[in-house]
């Protein structure tokens, strides 16, 4: 039986060191589509190797970027992957079995994430199992959640499946740092627009909360020092969270007082 064609859908920013694992994993999908945000590396043209469906527009948001992404796709089937993912074999070759034998009563197709990092396989804590829903219907499903952690909501029943969706995570500690600023600072102006106020409560207990979840409930302590890292750098990025949180509501007191004060 001929089976339902697949858009695979990656989103691309000065992703040069690996975008072409990525591509190269994708080759099983009908078509290849990436949405650029505007790349000053060789991302746009290491992608042209792959397809001709490239586009470059600016950045809008993950949500909003992922749903552009979506719209994009001429498949009725979509698979969302990230620059620094790639699709195992045996996931795969699960998808395709999933296809040729017939998937009627599915929208969705969910399947666990894991994480090279610092040189190994994280197998353990908060990043493993990390369960993402990527492939699903286009006309059932959309990008949600609040930024900057976009989800995919489909209306339907999905299925899981064990093969691995590989993610080649932070170049090291550096970038790591790098990016939970960024997350942070997105999570807390999205709480204060959404009407969330900062609460102590908040920046004293979470953190080690968070810790303790990772590192001892959820196993970390079990990948060794890399676990600890990681329990560690989570807890700071929930501590940043709300402390940035704090930041915006005395930033807005500062503006109403300066802009009362003006004659």
């Amino acid at each position: 039986m001929n089976r339902p064609k697949i858009s695979a859908c990656v989103m691309t920013f000065n992703e040069e060191s690996n975008i072409r694992r990525c591509l190269e994993s994708l080759a099983f999908c009908d078509e290849i589509v990436v949405l650029d945000s505007l790349s000053t590396d060789r991302t746009v043209e290491i992608c042209r190797e792959f397809t001709d469906k490239v586009f470059q527009e600016p950045w809008k948001g993950y949500i909003a970027q992922r749903n552009r992404l979506r719209a994009l796709a001429t498949h009725d089937w979509v698979l969302f992957l990230d620059a620094d993912e790639e699709v195992s074999p045996v996931l795969r070759d699960q998808i395709l079995y999933q296809f040729r034998t017939g998937n009627e009563k599915y929208v969705g197709y969910e399947f666990p994430r894991q994480v090279f990092y610092l040189g190994k396989w994280i197998r353990h804590g908060e990043w493993n199992p990390d369960i993402k829903l990527r492939l699903f219907l286009k006309d059932k499903g959309y990008s949600g959640g609040q930024e900057p952690h976009d989800m995919v909501i489909v209306e339907g029943p999905v299925k899981t499946l064990t093969g691995k969706l590989w993610h080649y995570t932070y170049r090291d500690l550096t970038h790591h740092i790098q990016v939970i600023n960024r997350f942070s600072t997105i999570s807390a102006q999205e709480m204060y627009r959404s009407g969330r106020r900062f609460r102590l409560m908040d920046l004293l207990f979470r953190p080690p909360l968070r810790f303790l979840k990772g590192y001892l409930i959820k196993g970390g302590f079990r990948d060794g020092l890399r676990g600890y890292i990681i329990a560690v750098t989570i807890a700071y990025g929930v501590a940043m969270k709300y402390a940035k949180l704090w930041e915006c509501e005395w930033e807005a007191i500062i503006d109403r007082e300066t802009r009362s004060d003006s004659p």
